[in-house]
């Protein structure tokens, strides 16, 4: 219990009056004459204890009827609900207002973002003047700042200019930023009281949200009803080999929660073109996946987006991607000291002839000068030896290149590469050159990104390859695998993955006496299509939001890069020169989401997908009493829970739920009584008439 007049108490002095008449009332009872003095003192004993009780009854009503009238004066109101709305001393308020995606859904009152403003707004006009009041949205506008109002006008504004957003910040995070606004505050009165439909995906993290022990944290839920939302969580390009004219396989997640299994449809677009359908059959709380295959149609930057019928919660019915159909890779052949490099030479002079890659060739010896950045692949044909190179190898394959490696007449010298790369060693060969095979390809992973879209129906299993002399590898512990196999037991191509690139180990030389690798059909195809995976790097397609910073490739110097947003306001980002790169901060650049395109002069170079949290798809609520604990956990101060039906935050406006008109009649039913007991034993002592 709480006072909204707590100076009025003083009034309770009062019930000393009624006490003091008693203390000095020296009534003494009625004189009667008995002609039998024996029963004398008894009737006047009787009679006195009578009169006796009638005061004390008379003396009890009238001072209760004094405590409840100044209590009704001191307006009472329960300790559960003071504190939001109740006036007083001066305070500082902190409103936490949860403005996240997820408060635009509704229940039977309306939006849950509109019921949030109207307490808001119901909180601010409840404040006393010379109060501080600061509206702390957990989605704040790009440079917005806390400020503490001395006035409830500019608060109201800011309560009412308040929408939605993405990015919102954990209701954890907002309450340690009212803390850090309460630092400073004015009065020693401080209160923080938070809004939120307490969705239980965004409610905390590990955001340390300590509060001083003299801040008073209450919390206001909103929402009477489980939400329903289907969402387009993820879209990842599954493709790893992509080409102009080439199908490209990708796949967005689609999640419903809530509701009843069902099946809505779903569309991809590239450049604002739709150019593939599909349904998705949703199950509550299993993620669907949905799959596409589109057709670039030419190089370079492409933004795609995936989308599913709208529904309540129309933010999260589109998920943006950006999609890169690479240039023609650029591979350097480094031929070994006395090796035929001939063959890989002529398979990949084909591809070169049509535009499909790049060529450039070297001797052993001048690889250790030259300039790796310039290539997205590296091809090692039979190299004597790689340990002064092994470093730098490593370094481009895990920034994103690649490396193909045939052995030689001494093809222990991979191995300082392999090791490098974190990878097993070759241990000696198998057969002979020039002999009898020992041995064929066999158990290929045709699911793998290097033969995806090969074969068909037609032609479902990949040619075999009869071995006669094969490098002996002997795999290690890092992030490797066999592509196909040989019959004699070692792989007969191996994929070593190093941070961002890979190294591609071949167990014969492409040299006809080791195997007739070179005669087969498959030699062209599989030479190209290693360069092709090994360029592509982790940058085939890039899905998801760009916080942070971005790195873009192929910047002409002189000429900052500008970057047009969804809505095609160009803005110019922060922005600073790295070796071979520009690096821009998105930061405060990227408020909405969408795809950008980063622009110099003309140029696309690249394209930004922004999505929203997918967390914030996901409508399921705390239940208020759990929420309190997490956040006494983390503020370290006790948290009321505020029921925030308009009942219980209209009742007696501003100043609470009214119980000083209880106290009222409470006093006045002592005076009623009161006056009806005196007025009683009035009769009751008047002799009798005549």
């Amino acid at each position: 219990m709480t006072f909204l007049n707590p100076l009025l108490l003083a009034g309770l002095a009062a019930v000393a009056i009624p006490i003091a008449i008693h203390l000095f009332n020296f009534r003494r009872p009625q004189r009667i004459d008995f002609s039998t003095l024996r029963f004398l003192r008894e009737i006047e004993a009787t009679a006195m204890r009578r009169v006796r009780i009638r005061q004390w009854l008379l003396l009890a009503l009238r001072a209760l009827a004094v405590v409840f009238l100044v209590l009704a004066f001191a307006r009472p109101v329960p300790t559960a609900d003071a504190g939001a709305f109740e006036a007083g001393a001066a305070r500082s308020l902190v409103v936490v207002l949860d403005n996240s995606r997820s408060m635009t859904l509704r229940d039977a009152q309306g939006a849950l973002l509109d019921q949030a403003k109207t307490t808001a707004a119901a909180l601010i006009d409840a404040t006393g003047r010379g109060d501080e009041r600061t509206v702390l949205p957990t989605a704040p506008p790009a440079g917005y700042r806390p400020v503490p109002f001395t006035t409830p006008g500019p608060a109201l504004d800011g309560v009412a200019a308040t929408e939605a957003l993405a990015g919102a910040e954990p209701l954890t995070a907002a309450v340690a930023r009212a803390g850090s606004v309460l630092d400073g505050a004015l009065h020693p009165r401080r209160e923080v009281v938070v809004l939120s439909d307490l969705q239980a995906a965004t409610f905390t993290d590990s955001v340390s949200a300590a509060l001083p022990p003299d801040v008073d944290v209450t919390l206001i839920p909103f929402g009477g009803r489980r939400q329903v939302n289907t969402a387009v969580t993820d879209v990842r390009v599954v493709s790893r080999i992509i080409e102009p004219g080439r199908p490209v396989q990708v796949e967005a997640t689609v999640a419903r929660y809530g509701g009843r299994p069902g099946t809505v449809g779903a569309s991809l677009s590239l450049d604002g073109q739709r150019v593939a359908e599909t349904a998705v059959d949703v199950v509550p709380g299993t993620p669907t996946t949905a799959r596409f295959t589109v057709t670039p149609p030419a190089r370079g930057w492409l933004g795609g987006e995936v989308r599913i019928e709208a529904d309540a919660a129309e933010w999260d019915d589109a998920r943006s991607f950006a999609l890169r159909v690479p240039p023609p890779p650029r591979v350097l052949i480094v031929r070994g000291d006395g090796q035929r490099a001939d063959l890989v030479t002529l398979a990949l002079g084909v591809t070169a002839e049509g535009g499909g890659v790049a060529l450039n060739e070297i001797d052993e010896g001048a690889l250790p000068g030259a300039d790796l950045d310039r290539y997205d692949a590296v091809v090692l044909v039979g190299p004597r030896d790689v340990g002064a190179s092994a470093g730098r190898l490593e370094a481009f394959v895990a920034n994103g290149g690649g490396v193909l490696a045939f052995p030689g007449d001494q093809p222990e010298a991979l191995n300082p590469l392999l090791q490098a790369v974190g990878g097993g060693r070759i241990d000696g060969v198998m057969g002979e050159r020039g002999g009898a095979p020992i041995g064929t390809t066999t158990d290929a992973d045709l699911e793998h990104p290097l033969f995806a879209g090969v074969f068909d129906a037609s032609r479902p299993a990949l040619e075999q390859v009869d071995v006669a002399q094969a490098a002996r590898y002997r795999p290690g512990g890092g992030d490797e695998s066999t592509l196909i196999g040989l019959q004699a037991g070692p792989p007969f191509l191996q994929e070593i993955r190093r941070g961002e690139g890979s190294v591609l180990l071949v167990a014969v030389a492409p040299d006809l006496a080791w195997s007739d690798l070179p005669q087969r059909g498959l030699f062209v195809p599989l030479l190209y299509r290693a360069a092709a995976y090994l360029a592509a790097g982790s940058v085939v397609g890039e899905t998801g939001g760009a916080d942070g910073t971005v790195r873009v490739e192929g910047v002409d110097a002189g000429q900052p890069l500008r970057l047009v947003g969804p809505d095609g306001i160009t803005t110019t980002p922060l922005q600073r020169t790295v070796p071979g790169a520009v690096v821009l901060d998105l930061d405060d650049a990227t408020a909405r989401a969408g795809l950008y395109r980063v622009v110099q002069g003309e140029r696309t170079l690249r394209v930004v997908a922004v999505n929203e949290d997918a967390r914030e798809s996901d409508p399921a609520a705390l239940d208020p009493a759990v929420a309190a604990e997490r956040l006494e956990a983390v503020t370290g101060r006790p948290v009321r829970v505020l029921d925030a039906a308009p009942a219980a935050l209209s009742a007696g406006g501003a100043a609470g739920t009214p119980l000083w008109t209880v106290s009222l009649a409470l006093a006045l039913a002592c005076l009623l009584a009161e006056t009806a007991l005196t007025t009683r034993w009035k009769k009751a002592a008047a002799p009798p008439a005549g």
